[in-house]
C-alpha cells in the first residue's frame, strides 16, 4: 500500500515540487517501501528516531521538520541534511558555533508562523525582515527559503490565506540581497493541504498520512 500511495503521489504532483516524507513514528520498513517508490527525501520531526532511520539509511537526505532544541543542535548537524524549522536567534547562535566546530555549512528553511499562534514556534511574518538581518553575518548558515505550518484548520481551504501570505513573504525576499540568503525553497502544505499548498506555490510538500495511511500509535499531519 506504502509503495502505491507514495507512486500515485509522485505522479500526481508537478515535477518542480519536491515530496518529503513525513516519517514521525514509522518505522524503517514502512519508510522503505516509500523509498522504493520514488521518494528521496525523508523528514522527521525528532533527532533521535531520525539518528536511527538514518544508520539504516545512509545515502537518504534527511529534513529535520519539527522543533530543534539548541541542545540537540549538535546531534542534528550530524544527522539532517537541512533543517527546516529554524525559529530563534539563540537556535541560530548553536547552530553556527556548532558548524563552526565541525567546519560545515547548513542548510535551513526559516519556519514562519503564520497563524500568529501563541503556541507554535515560529518567526512572526512581520518579524521576518529583522530576523534575517539579524542573521546577517552567521556564515555557517545557509538560509535556502521558508517553511509554514499553518493553522489545524478542519476546512484545509481556509489555511489558503497563510500559505499565501508566506508566498508573499518569500517572494518579497527574492529581491532582497541579503548575505547567505538563496530564497529557493517554500516548504507548506500537508496530507490535508499540499493541493491548496501547490496552487500558492509551494515547491516542497511534506507527506505523511496520505503515503503511509492513517496512523495506529501517535498523530501525524
Amino acid at each position: 500500500m506504502i509503495y502505491k500511495n507514495a507512486q500515485e503521489l509522485l505522479s500526481e504532483v508537478p515535477k518542480e515540487v519536491t515530496v518529503v516524507l513525513a516519517a514521525k513514528g514509522r518505522s524503517a520498513k514502512e519508510v522503505e517501501a516509500a523509498i522504493d517508490a520514488g521518494i528521496r527525501i525523508v523528514g522527521h520531526n525528532y533527532v533521535k528516531e531520525a539518528e536511527a532511520h538514518k544508520a539504516l539509511l545512509p545515502h537518504i537526505e534527511f529534513h529535520l521538520i519539527g522543533h530543534l532544541q539548541t541542545n540537540k543542535a549538535k546531534k542534528a548537524i550530524d544527522i539532517f541534511n537541512m533543517i527546516q524549522t529554524l525559529d530563534s536567534i539563540k537556535l541560530a547562535l548553536e547552530l553556527q558555533k556548532q558548524c563552526q566546530i565541525k567546519n560545515i555549512t547548513k542548510d535551513v528553511l526559516i519556519e514562519i508562523n503564520s497563524g500568529r499562534e501563541a503556541q507554535k514556534a515560529g518567526v512572526l511574518p512581520e518579524d521576518l525582515k529583522g530576523f534575517l538581518t539579524e542573521l546577517r553575518d552567521f556564515d555557517r548558515i545557509h538560509v535556502r527559503g521558508l517553511m509554514t505550518m499553518g493553522p489545524y484548520l478542519k476546512d484545509p481551504e481556509e489555511i489558503r490565506p497563510y500559505f499565501r501570505l508566506t508566498k508573499e513573504l518569500f517572494w518579497d525576499l527574492r529581491t532582497e540581497n541579503l548575505p547567505n540568503v538563496d530564497m529557493e525553497i517554500l516548504s507548506m502544505g500537508m496530507s490535508d493541504s499540499y493541493k491548496i499548498a501547490i496552487q500558492e506555490g509551494a515547491n516542497m510538500v511534506r507527506i505523511g498520512t496520505k503515503i503511509f495511511g492513517p496512523r495506529t500509535n501517535y498523530g501525524i499531519h
